[in-house]
C-alpha cells in the first residue's frame, strides 16, 4: 500500500512540473458575472487574451488580466532562458467555482426583511503550450549557434573589406602629384593683364 502512494506522489509531482497555474481565491464578485470574462479568453494565445481583458470593460476583467500575468511569470519561473514567444502559451483552462457567501438582510414592508446574498468566487487559470517541452527547450541553442556562426561571417567580412579599404587609400595617397603652388611672379603677370584689359 505505501509503494503504490508513494508511485503515485511522484507521478503528480512529475506532472506539477509541467503544469503552469494560477489561482485567485475569495474574488467578491458573483460567478455568473465572472463566468462571462473567463469565457471570453478560454482557448486563446496568451498575447490575443491579454489584449482582450485589457480593453474590456466588465468588473472581472482587471482581476482576470492581473491573474494570468500571474501564470505567465510563473511559467517563466519553471522555463529560464525560453522567450515565451517561442513557447506559443495559451489558455489551457480556465474555471470560475463558487466561494463564500456573505448573509445580510434587507428591510422589507410590513417588518419582514429580504435576504442578500453576497457571492465570491475562486478562479484556476491553467497554462498549455502548443509547441512540445523538448522543442521549446531545443530552439534558444540552435538559434544562439547560428548567431555565433553569423557573427563571426560578419566580422571576418568586415576586416576584409576595412583592409581593401585601407589599400585603397594608400594607393590613391602614392600616385597623387604634388600640386605646385602659384608663384608670386605669377601673381603679378595675371594682375597687370586685368589692370590693362580694364583700361
Amino acid at each position: 500500500m505505501g509503494a503504490r502512494k508513494h508511485r503515485m506522489a511522484e507521478k503528480i509531482k512529475e506532472a506539477k512540473k509541467t503544469l503552469y497555474v494560477a489561482k485567485l481565491k475569495n474574488n467578491p464578485t458573483s460567478p455568473r458575472k465572472t463566468r462571462y470574462t473567463a469565457d471570453l479568453i478560454r482557448g486563446i494565445d496568451v498575447d490575443k487574451a491579454l489584449a482582450i481583458l485589457k480593453f474590456s470593460h466588465r468588473e472581472a476583467a482587471p482581476k482576470l488580466h492581473k491573474l494570468l500575468r500571474s501564470a505567465i511569470s510563473n511559467w517563466q519561473n519553471k522555463n529560464e532562458g525560453v522567450r515565451m514567444e517561442d513557447a506559443g502559451l495559451y489558455v489551457k483552462e480556465i474555471f470560475v467555482d463558487g466561494g463564500t457567501q456573505l448573509k445580510r438582510l434587507r428591510t422589507a414592508p410590513q417588518g419582514r426583511g429580504y435576504r442578500i446574498r453576497k457571492r465570491s468566487n475562486h478562479v484556476t487559470l491553467i497554462l498549455g503550450s502548443r509547441i512540445a517541452s523538448s522543442a521549446i527547450h531545443a530552439v534558444p541553442q540552435t538559434e544562439s549557434a547560428q548567431q555565433v556562426e553569423e557573427t563571426d561571417v560578419a566580422a571576418v567580412k568586415k576586416s576584409a573589406t576595412v583592409k581593401k579599404d585601407t589599400a585603397a587609400t594608400k594607393k590613391t595617397t602614392v600616385n597623387k602629384k604634388p600640386v605646385a603652388k602659384p608663384t608670386t611672379k605669377a601673381m603679378a603677370t595675371v594682375k597687370t593683364t586685368r589692370t590693362k584689359r580694364g583700361a
